[in-house]
């Protein structure tokens, strides 16, 4: 059961990475422009921010083999459908419709995958999770660069089709239905607002780096995220089913879990998004250089999610998040220190010891949230933490990238670096708050030693 979810989380994931690397040739194929083409990575974030949360509530209300089943159907559709677009404005479409669906995998594979395990080995099943999660854009970027290179950007949509059919006739005879809630109805009010709320605040940051962020189009948007929020609370409280009890968040280790999943994030991709510059405006990379001396950070971080998770079962969710959220920051000043004395190894030291870090730290913050919640409302819990999680990504991204504001010199790269670990550093603290699952065989054999 743990590797046919997987199967396709890892097909959903596949390209992630290959179409951002691959803009000029999509551009010059279809036409386009390349700053029109990059709402296919944002369109995308777009489209999971407003539907996550509501897949999450049907799966835990109808049941989360049909939702993942039917997601992962409409996204190999639209994965075919992407290979043969016609135009910039199509690819955008198909790209952020094609995510509703795929937006439906990801918390159905976490809900299946956390009611076959009991709590004090779901830490374990995250890490495994993870690794693939992780691993699915590396692999993706190694395999569709030669592809992408010989016969086209198409081909690479063509082969993650029959990987993600495959992934689905795995699915459906090992699946089993997980027990709905009778009786229930679906609170679509608050997906609603929670979805203007998160969207608006997306939207604001994407268009933010690029119109300014004192724009009164911004502004208007991020004037929305928490007129949104506001709405969503007042509908939770009168909402005879809600869509996320408020209750969760009086809950010490999923609010905290949360908290530091969007911190330690922001660092992480803040410092992806602008490491591939350093290494090309300083350092004199090629971008096909500067692409493979990237890949020994998501690497690190799928090897160290699976071992992450059997030492949390040792050490405690909270060591091992404190920890993994302390190495991100450690990275980011180790960023900050090659871009102001231009030093290579303490840069691909960065690399290695960000991966590290989120891959330890994230099975452990994962897993402490799920089981803060009751098993019915796992859907809803999870897609809450990835969709956060997602916001963490993006705004780290807009914002680093402003910081460092597109230069050349040395010290953009470090100012950019710097308040990324400040941001991080408030993930060490989150992290500090979560509290470890209480193992009786894990306090046996630290009393043995």
């Amino acid at each position: 059961m743990l590797w046919a979810a997987l199967a396709g989380l890892f097909a959903t994931g596949f390209t992630i990475t290959i179409l951002a690397v691959s803009l000029g040739d999509v551009a010059r194929d279809l036409g386009a422009s390349e700053t029109a083409l990059t709402w296919t990575v944002t369109g995308p974030f777009l489209a999971l921010a407003l539907s996550m949360p509501l897949f999450g509530k049907i799966g835990d209300v109808r049941g989360h083999r049909r939702v993942y089943l039917v997601g992962l159907a409409g996204f190999t559709v639209a994965t075919i459908l992407t290979a043969f677009a016609w135009d910039g404005a199509s690819l955008i479409a198909i790209r952020a419709i094609g995510a509703v669906p795929g937006a439906a995998t990801g918390p159905a594979s976490m809900a299946l995958i956390m009611r076959a395990f009991p709590e004090d080995e779901r830490v374990k099943a995250m890490g495994w999770w993870s690794l693939v999660g992780a691993g699915a854009p590396v692999l993706g970027l190694v395999a569709g660069g030669p592809l992408v290179d010989a016969i086209g950007w198409r081909a690479m949509f063509l082969v993650q089709a029959p990987i993600a059919l495959a992934a689905l006739l795995v699915a459906i005879p090992v699946l089993h239905e997980t027990p709905r809630m009778e009786r229930q109805s679906i609170d679509y009010a608050g997906a609603g607002a929670l979805a203007a709320a998160t969207v608006s605040a997306l939207l604001g940051l994407s268009v933010g780096s690029q119109i300014g962020w004192t724009n009164p189009f911004a502004l208007g948007l991020f004037a929305l995220a928490p007129l949104g929020i506001a709405a969503f609370v007042a509908i939770e409280r009168r909402a005879e089913y809600p869509l996320l009890p408020l209750r969760f968040f009086r809950e010490r280790n999923f609010t905290a879990s949360l908290a530091a999943q969007f911190t330690s994030n922001f660092g992480y991709m803040g410092g992806f998004i602008v490491t591939p510059l350093l290494m090309e405006r300083v350092f004199g990379f090629t971008v096909a250089a500067t692409s493979l001396a990237m890949i020994c950070r998501p690497l690190s971080f799928s090897l160290s999610s699976p071992v992450a998770g059997y030492v949390a079962v040792r050490v405690g969710e909270r060591r091992a998040s404190v920890l993994g959220c302390a190495l991100v920051v450690v990275s980011m000043a180790c960023f900050a220190l090659g871009a102001s004395t231009e030093s290579l190894p303490l840069v691909f030291g960065a690399l290695v010891l960000s991966g590290l870090g989120l891959g330890a730290s994230q099975p452990s913050l994962i897993s402490s949230a799920a089981n803060a919640v009751e098993t019915a409302s796992l859907g809803v819990a999870n897609a809450a933490q990835v969709m956060v999680t997602q916001i963490g990504v993006v705004a780290g991204i807009q914002v680093l990238s402003t910081v460092q504001g597109g230069g050349s010199s040395p010290s953009s790269f470090t100012t950019a670096y710097l308040a990324g670990g400040i941001v991080a550093a408030l993930g060490v603290v989150g992290a500090s708050f979560v509290q470890s699952a209480d193992r009786p065989a894990r306090l046996r054999v630290a009393e043995a030693a």
